[in-house]
């Protein structure tokens, strides 16, 4: 899974990259296909920190979450907490699919 932090009007220190890439290692067991996670975190003005994680898988599909707050890790903490459940959701729904259509033909 190829990793990439930016930082816009604020510095990436080494620990934040280090906890940002150690949450965001785990998304692949949520949803299989994530290929690439790119995490983006901006300084706004007033102390004010915006966290946006998206997370690239395969056929173009693309999950994006964005978290602001004052505490740069909170705020990865509570984006990867939001992405976990988007993957969730998505695996969930195309299990639901698949099963679907195989009770619908085997009905008939």
């Amino acid at each position: 899974m190829l990793f990439t932090i930016t930082g816009k009007h604020v510095e990436i220190t080494e620990d934040i990259k280090s906890y940002a890439e150690e949450k965001t290692a785990k998304l692949p067991k949520y949803y299989n296909s994530i290929n690439r996670v790119e995490v983006v975190i901006d300084g706004e003005p007033g102390g004010k920190t915006s966290v946006e994680i998206i997370a690239r898988g395969e056929h173009s599909k693309v999950f994006v979450v964005t978290e602001t707050g004052d505490d740069v890790f909170r705020c990865i903490d509570a984006a990867v907490h939001k992405l976990e459940e988007q993957l969730r959701r998505k695996k969930g729904r195309e299990r639901d699919n698949k099963h679907a259509r195989e009770t619908e033909t085997e009905s008939e």
